[in-house]
């Protein structure tokens, strides 16, 4: 096992002795509230919001050690028509998690984050600078409804 993991604050102690003495007791509880603030907050945050982005709890080192986040937010649809993302300041590779789902009424389908390019027997989508843009390939299932979701990274 290596010395040098990312991940070694999340682990949270079970069990804690408490000094009798006061100014030791500050200090101890002090120690144990940074102790569960950062167990706590080196988790995936699960909230899929439709109004506005969430932030995933994720944390990106793609530049040495400045940390990006991620955010999250869900996209409802009842048609292939394009959805304007209103996600400002996009840049390509910006998106890292980009997945969804549809129905014909009857069944349910994935939708694939791919390509401009209409692969038959599936819809597939893309991310431009201002929309969410579906391509149909032929023979795929009719849509009635869907959702997507979008994560993306902030600007560093």
């Amino acid at each position: 096992m290596s010395a040098n993991v990312v991940n070694q604050v999340a682990f949270l102690r079970t069990s804690r002795t408490f000094p009798p003495d006061l100014q030791q007791l500050t200090v101890e509880l002090d120690k144990a509230y940074i102790d569960t603030s950062n167990a706590v907050n080196a988790r995936t945050i699960g909230l899929y919001p439709t109004t506005r982005p969430a932030v995933t709890g994720e944390s990106w080192f793609l530049t040495g050690n400045q940390r990006q986040q991620t955010f999250r937010q869900v996209y409802t649809f009842t048609a292939t028509t394009a959805i304007a993302h209103q996600i400002p300041n996009v840049v390509p590779g910006q998106f890292t998690n980009c997945f969804g789902s549809y129905t014909d009424g009857t069944n349910t389908y994935g939708l694939v984050f791919a390509t401009s390019v209409a692969v038959a027997g599936i819809i597939t989508f893309y991310v431009t600078t201002t929309q969410i843009i579906f391509a149909v390939g032929a023979g795929a299932p009719a849509l009635t409804s869907g959702r997507l979701v979008l994560e993306w990274l902030s600007s560093p």
